[in-house]
């Protein structure tokens, strides 16, 4: 029989993007094997457009459930392993009571002490590493060595649109006229990464639909709200608004046909760069936040970061980071400008 493993990562859309190699390393080191995503409600999407994983338990569900019915669940899967990418107190007191044979979790982490019975020695906050190379530290005890490089770990963050682009959304981007480019502007973080600013990224509309390239504003229905105003002001080449439109299996799909996106270091861009297509990512020099760490892997993922040694000034204002908004919109655009038009992507 084929052994199940768990992977545990309860947090952000894009930490759970940069988690998915170790769900790729496990299905090319046991290609039979059966590899159990455990993640929030909205990360199900994620995990359904992943072809590393097989099935996806939901934190929120469970937690629902009594004591004694969470560790029932957990046995159900007679897993081989659990691995504890992102520490969670009650996953890792469930694992342990439910006798899943190896509990693999961090040093650093005093629960994990407790309840897992592999502690591997890895210090996230002043390591060089990627968070993706890091992840796959985790999987030492089940016999990974060394280090992966990210453009071998790149080909492992893979997504696949589990359903078709509907209509409308499908006939606007198919409405391109010749040489246009459909792009994506996530101007909106929710509070996960530096911003840009909207002022660059009104810039950055004008100077593409100057160009002949059709942007499109996407976001949760929550910065729709917010960005309204701002929308409003810049509605002359700002004309498509997609904030609060899509579920995410269908924001999955959308992103996969159209050409590109552009956005901080948010879930979107780490989900463009996963379905393969053209995702510029916006950072600030300062770490842990700096692309080092968090850049968008895929094969045609980029990113772009204002030339200055880490900017301790920045740290103390967080929403007015001067170092983010120093990146400019001209440059940008000549970035996007080298991007060639890539083919849609097949739905799975």
């Amino acid at each position: 029989m084929s052994a199940t493993y768990l992977v545990s990562r309860t947090d952000a859309i894009g930490d759970v993007v940069l988690t998915l190699p170790v769900c790729g390393w496990l299905k090319q080191q046991f290609p039979d094997c059966r590899v159990v995503l455990i993640g929030r409600s909205y990360t199900a999407a994620v995990a359904a457009a992943c072809p590393w994983v097989d099935d996806f338990l939901n934190l929120d569900e469970l937690q629902t459930l009594p004591e004694p019915a969470q560790v029932a669940v957990l046995r159900r899967y007679e897993a081989a392993a659990i691995i504890h990418v992102f520490p969670n107190k009650l996953l890792a007191r469930l694992a342990q009571k439910a006798r899943i044979p190896l509990r693999i979790g961090t040093r650093n982490r005093w629960q994990h002490w407790l309840t897992c019975n592999r502690l591997v020695a890895l210090s996230r906050r002043h390591s060089p590493l990627h968070e993706a190379q890091l992840n796959l530290q985790l999987l030492r005890p089940l016999g990974f060595v060394g280090e992966m490089s990210l453009a071998e770990i790149a080909p492992l963050v893979k997504l696949q649109p589990t359903e078709p682009l509907a209509e409308p959304w499908q006939g606007m981007l198919d409405a391109r006229r010749p040489g246009q480019l459909n792009i994506i502007l996530h101007p909106r973080s929710r509070g996960s990464a530096r911003e840009w600013g909207l002022e660059n990224f009104a810039r950055l509309a004008q100077q593409l639909h100057s160009a002949g390239h059709r942007v499109f504003i996407t976001g949760t229905a929550a910065e729709g709200e917010e960005l309204a105003p701002w929308l409003k002001a810049y509605s002359y080449f700002i004309t498509d608004n997609l904030t609060g439109l899509l579920s995410l299996p269908q924001f999955l799909a959308f992103i996969a046909a159209a050409d590109g996106l552009v956005a901080g270091s948010t879930g979107p861009l780490h989900l463009a760069a996963a379905l393969g297509r053209h995702a510029l990512g916006l950072y600030p020099p300062i770490r842990p936040m700096h692309p080092g760490r968090w850049a968008p892997l895929g094969a045609h993922a980029e990113y772009m970061v204002f030339d200055k040694p880490d900017c301790e000034d920045c740290r103390t204002a967080p929403a007015s980071c001067t170092c983010i908004r120093a990146i400019e919109p001209l440059a940008v655009l000549a970035r996007l400008a080298s991007w060639a038009a890539l083919p849609p992507l097949a739905a799975s």
